[in-house]
Formats: C-alpha cells, structure tokens, sequence
C-alpha cells in the first residue's frame, strides 16, 4: 500500500512539473442560473472537475496544442468546447440546454421499471453505474440487487424480485431470451454471469408490470440492449488472481462494420483458493472459459444487423462432511457447456414505421456427479435411503430458439403502435443414473405468441400504455390472454405519478414437465402504485405493489399446480448528486410481505429466501487530480426463514423445525488507479482492487438438515471475505470519459 501510494504521489507531482496552463469559466443554463456539480473533463484524459454552487470552475490543461472540455450535468444537453493555451487570460461562459424541455412530457412505463440508458442519466442506473457497484463483480443482475425489491440471496445467483424466485425472473438480449443467463448452479454457492457486462448500452429492469412485448416471467423482466457499432478499434487485457483475459474491437474505416472477439479464463483453484481458504472443499475449480464473439453491420442510416455468440464452460467440484453420517463425506462435481447466440435487425421503415427482428439459440449441456466417499477417500454404495441418492451421475442436454418480429408506428403527437409475434422451441433431454435406478425422460415444447402494445399520449401532463397479449403451448394446451396496462399523470415538471396493472403466466421449469407433462401455467397478476420526483441531480422513487398467485408447482404429495400466494409490500429509492460535491450515492429500502404454498409447503409460508426488510446503500467517487475512483456498498436485510419439511408415512409435508436466521449485513469496498502506460497506445490502463464483506460478518443464509432432523449445518460464504487485486488496459479507446461522465 505504501509503495501504491507513493507511485500515485510521484505521477502527481510528475504532472504538475509539465508545462500547464490553468483555464476558469462558469457554466449556467440558458436562465443564466448557475449550475452546481456539473461535470468538466478534458476529452481522452483523466483530467476534471467540478463547478461550485455559483457554477465556477479551474480545470489544469497542457499548454502545448488546443484541447476539448466536456461539459456535462443531469438535466442538460451535454455540449463540447475546443480551447486554446491563451484562453488562460479570459473566463470561458458555457450555458448548456435544457434537456427537459425536450423530454419534458410524461413518461410511461415508470411503475415497476428502472430505466439505465443515456436518456435517463440521473434518473436511475446506466450500464458503468452498474458494473461499478462495489461486490457485484460486474455482474448486470447482481448490480440489480443494489436496487429496491430485490432479495440479498448469497447463495444463490440469479435475481428475487418482490417475493418470486430467481426463476420467475427472465433474462432478455435484444428482445429475445436469454435462458442461461450464469454458469450452472452449484448448491450453496452463487455463480458468475456469462457475459461482458460492457455488451450493453440500455438496461431496462422491471421489477413488476412489464410490458407485453415480453412474457414467461412471473415477477420480473431485465431487458438488456447491446451496442450497436464501436466508436473506435480498440484491444482488453485484465489480469487478475482469479480470472484473466483479453479482447479486441475492430471498426472498419468506412465505419460501416465492426468485429469483435474476447476470450476470458477463470480458475481460482490454481492460485486464489491457496492463499484464501475456502470453506467449501474444492477438489476442482471453479473454473470457467468463456469466449464471445460479435459482428455488426449498417445496413443503412437507420438499419443495422447485429450478431453475437457467447461459449462457456464450467467445472466445478466440492466435497463436504456428509451431513448423514460421521465419517463419511458427499461430493459434488458439474460441468457442461453453453452456447448462446443472437442475430437482431433493425430499420426505420418509410411512414414512421419501424421493424425489429431477433433469433437467438441456446444449447446446454451439463453433467452432474454425486458420491458418498469413506475416510481413505473411497467411493462406497448404500443402498439404504437417503445414502442411496448421494450416488448418482445426471446429464441434460437443452435445445432452446427464440424468434421475435415487432413492428411499431409512430403517429402524430407521440402515439405509438406496437405489434407482432414470439415463437419459442425447445428440446429437453435428462438422464439419471443411480445405483438401483435408470431413467431418461424427454419433451418438446413449441410456443407461439402474439401481441400489440399502444402507447397514448393524450396530453402533457396524462399518458397510458395499454397491451394484449396472448400465449399458447403446444405441451400444456393451453391459450392465455393477458392484459397489461400502465397508466401515468405528471403532477409537475419535476413529479409524476403512476399506476400499473398486468397478468402475467410462466411455464413450469423443465425439471417438472420432464416427470409431468400435464402441468399448468402459472399465473400472476400485479398492482402497482408509483411516485417518482427528479429534480436537478436528486431523484426519488416510491412504490406499492400487491402481487397475487396461482397455480404455482407443489410437490407435496405430487408434482402439480396447487400452490398459490401473495407478495406485498413499499420500496423506496433516492439518488443524490448535488448536496455533497463530487459525490454519487444512492440509498435503497424494500419492505417485502410475502407467503406461498408452493414446492413441499404444507401450507403459506415466508420463502426461505425472502426478508421483511431491505436496506442498501451504494457510494461512488472518482477523484480526477489523481485519476482515482473508490466505490463502497453496503447492504442490511432482517433475517430470512428456514424449515426442515419431512415427509411422513402418508406422504404429508410436515414442519420438523423451522426459526429465523441472524440479520444479515455486508460492507463492500473497491478501488481503481487509472493511468495511461503510452500516449501513442492510446491506452486507457489501471489497478484495481477490493474487498467483500469488508466486517468480516459471519453471514448466514440458512440451514440443511439431516434425514433424521437431528443434526443441521449453516449456508454460508464459501470464505469470509473475497480479495481481489489486478491490473487492466483498453488500447484505443480511453474510457475515462465514460468513467468521469457516470460518476460526476
């Protein structure tokens, strides 16, 4: 740390011995009011700063040649400004735009959704605020769970929105279905995300009333947009203990055409798991490739066609004392392979019209191993239950396509039509092979659905979204019809109010259909009242929702539809730019209310992975003098319920034992130096590093149970605390700007 310090201290003062020149101005908007904390960067440089409450502001730039300042702040154009060495004698004046003039009018689409783009900077979350949230491992989805109505789930990936499972919450690229979104479970432990989370420049995240150009989700939809072409070729490296990886992007010179390859490896057994001692036994991994690849092309000045393909692999191994016994030991080993890929189309047609067009396909491959060992590490066989489950080897292999064709008018007065059809296929294949036991079972599934979507402006203060959609399966036989609504006034300039309605059904998951194929769809139906305010670098967001269920899976005498339930409950967000200079944080509170009878529930209960309350808070700070960035996070929930259900003789569900966990909390904190290593490589290069779980909380999920009910382990973290530390570098593209932009 002395040493990292120290280098920082010499770059510094290197930099300030260079021939410098000091430029000042002030930037107001175009009622001459001063604007506070708006951003000022020199372009392709970690140089910047910030205005003061009257709008000042002194930014250092090199005397030798012009430079361009970026001016930024929420709420306004952002506007460019060359300036030379002698602009040092004058004040510069720079008035920025009102952006909400342009985009002044109501806004549909606000109950239950959070909208991360360029258009809604401030507003919410945009891709680089996500990715940088501190212990999210620049995951989307676990930077989601920054977010209020999302579960603290440790042990588990995926996200748990407003009393669903991670299952009920899907995945979109594009438009279409992204159905294996992490590498495969692993019991107890999280695992990654398969994409670079820098593929995107829109997340949309509906944590309730989505809209119904999407369906097959009971809680939640996260719609994820990719870049369309580069601005520039550029090459990756990161180096890190746990993961390693590289990359580049080429833009044509016609800039018509890009092409793109990255390659990333990941094995924390090799070197990590060494120094920091894992709980869980490794005896392989976790090891992941993941490999991606993706070609862009204009098709016109409105048009373009976009391809991606992501593979990964995994590889994971652990063993545990076996909780059954005393001196015997249960292992568990997975590995497989996924392949996705997704080609979008689209093209401003004549008359406001406007095609969109995707097809993605997914094949999953995955083999799962389970034995019992003795002391001398030997396998051995029981044949007495439940010993006799703990050796077995399982394999499913998944075909899964996805196609997708929405056309939209626009009309006068910001109306706008929306319709078109979805066709889902999959092919589902599972083998089991245990010691007294040999089975296979298998379907196929073809989905077909169409939908239209209106959007009504009727003035500037009053708008409403209306949509259709209807679903049918060839498996289930089944049509549905789903109305969907989103209604919203603004109460001000600064203040809006909405309402949204919508019936929402999911198909079984394939672990059911493959041992009963007359299941039905489950259903449901969600209310949802919200309140937003934004107002010059602060927003605030309030919402009630009410969710009903039906049909949902029980397995407590046979797998079938005879659950049901209810989630209920307030959330609260606030987002702050303004009152403390240089400083971005947001504070995030869910208060959730929510029973199911479902899975082998005797009857409602809290879900073992649901909390009453929620509390987060997420802090960021980039420090332009010394091209530094540190990020914090912290997180709070009351503790989460835990059953141990056994089955009598009859085959009733019965609760054994059931109590509360300890409250959870967890501080984490990263950091990044930023530098260039060349000015001719154009190389935009740092050191990061960070902690999880910083207090070193002994975090509890929940508890596994013996057959007996005697005997009962904690889930928890595979370690204590995760480090990380490394380097990384982009050649051709400075992404300092981004980095200055998200955070001031």
């Amino acid at each position: 740390m002395k040493l990292f310090l120290a280098t920082i201290l010499i770059t510094f003062m290197a930099a300030i011995a260079q021939g410098q020149t000091m430029i000042t101005g002030k930037v107001s908007n175009q009622k001459k009011e001063p604007l506070q904390s708006a951003s000022i960067h020199i372009k392709e440089s970690g140089t910047g700063t910030t205005t003061d409450s009257a709008g000042n502001f002194k930014i250092i730039v090199p005397e030798k040649g012009s430079k361009s300042l970026i001016i930024s702040c929420v709420g306004y154009e952002p506007k460019s400004v060359l300036v030379h060495p002698e602009d040092a004698a004058l004040q510069i004046v720079i008035i920025l735009r009102d952006e909400a003039k342009v985009l002044g009018d109501v806004v549909v689409m606000s109950a239950g959704t959070f909208i991360a783009s360029d258009k809604a900077k401030g507003a919410s979350l945009t891709p680089m605020d996500a990715v940088t949230v501190a212990g999210t491992g620049g995951d989307v989805a676990n930077s989601m769970r920054a977010l209020p109505g999302v579960q603290q789930v440790g042990e588990s990936e995926g996200l748990f929105v407003r009393g669903g499972t991670s299952d009920e919450a899907k995945q979109f690229i594009d438009g279409v279905a992204f159905p294996n979104p992490n590498y495969a479970s692993v019991p107890g432990i999280m695992q990654p995300a398969r994409v670079n989370p820098f593929l995107f420049k829109g997340i949309l995240f509906n944590t309730g009333g989505y809209s119904a150009l999407y369906g097959d989700a009971l809680s939640s939809a996260l719609i994820l947009e990719t870049v369309d072409l580069p601005e520039k070729s550029e090459a990756s490296l990161h180096l890190f203990p746990t993961s390693q990886g590289l990359g580049f992007q080429h833009l044509a010179k016609n800039k018509q055409t890009s092409m793109g390859v990255t390659l990333n490896y990941s094995n924390a057994g090799i070197f990590y798991n060494k120094i920091v001692k894992q709980a869980a036994g490794y005896f392989h991994g976790p090891e992941y490739i993941s490999s991606d690849f993706n070609f862009r092309v204009k098709t016109s000045k409105t048009g373009i066609l976009k391809f991606y393909a992501n593979y990964g692999y995994n590889n994971t191994g652990l063993g545990q004392a076996d909780i059954d016994s005393i001196d015997l030991e249960s292992s568990f080993q997975t590995k497989g392979n996924n392949l996705y890929s997704n080609l979008s189309y689209r093209e401003s047609l004549r008359n406001n019209w406007k095609i969109d067009a995707a097809v993605s396909y997914n094949y999953s491959s995955q083999d799962i191993e389970k034995s019992l060992h003795n002391a001398e590490n030997e396998k051995i066989l029981i044949n007495r239950y439940p010993f006799s489950e703990k050796n077995g080897s399982y394999t499913s292999k998944h075909n899964f396509l996805n196609s997708k064709v929405v056309l939209s008018k626009r009309f006068k007065g910001r109306q706008t039509l929306r319709f078109g059809a979805e066709y889902i296929h999959q092919d589902v294949t599972n083998s089991l092979s245990e010691p007294n036991v040999e089975g296979r079972s298998a379907y196929i599934e073809d989905a077909t659905a169409m939908f239209a979507e209106t959007d009504l402006q009727l003035n500037r203060k009053l708008a409403a979204r209306i949509g259709l959609r209807s679903e049918q399966s060839s498996l289930l036989q089944q049509i549905n019809i789903t109305p969907r609504v989103s209604v919203a006034y603004k109460l001000s300039e600064k203040n809006q109010l909405s309402l949204a309605y919508g019936i929402f059904y999911q198909k079984p998951l394939s672990e059911y259909l493959l041992q009963n194929k007359r299941l039905n769809f489950s259903k449901a139906t969600h209310y949802i009242i919200n309140y937003q305010r934004n107002a010059s670098n602060r927003f605030l967001r309030a919402e009630l929702f009410y969710k009903a269920y039906k049909n949902l899976i029980s397995t407590d005498s046979a797998i079938g539809n005879n659950g049901d339930g209810y989630a209920k409950g307030f959330e609260l967000f606030f987002r702050d730019k303004r009152s403390v200079r240089d400083l971005d944080y947001w504070v995030s509170y869910s208060y959730l209310d929510t029973k199911r009878k479902f899975m082998n529930y005797p009857y409602q209960l809290n879900p073992t992975y649901a909390t009453p309350h929620t509390f987060s808070l997420a802090v960021k700070r980039f420090f332009p003098a010394l091209n530094f960035m540190a990020n914090a996070a912290y997180w709070f929930t009351t503790g989460r319920p835990y059953y141990n259900i056994k089955t009598e003789s009859d085959g009733r569900p019965v609760i054994q034992y059931s109590g509360t966990t300890k409250n959870y909390q967890s501080l984490n904190v990263s950091f990044a130096y930023l530098f260039n290593i060349s000015k001719k490589w154009k190389d935009f290069s740092g050191i990061g590093f960070g902690m999880n779980n910083v207090l070193g909380t002994k975090q509890v999920f929940g508890y596994n149970f013996s057959y007996d009910g005697n005997n009962k382990t904690p889930v928890t973290l595979p370690a204590t605390r995760f480090y990380y530390i490394g380097f990384f570098m982009s050649l051709g593209t400075d992404r300092r700007d981004d980095i200055i932009n998200q955070n001031l």
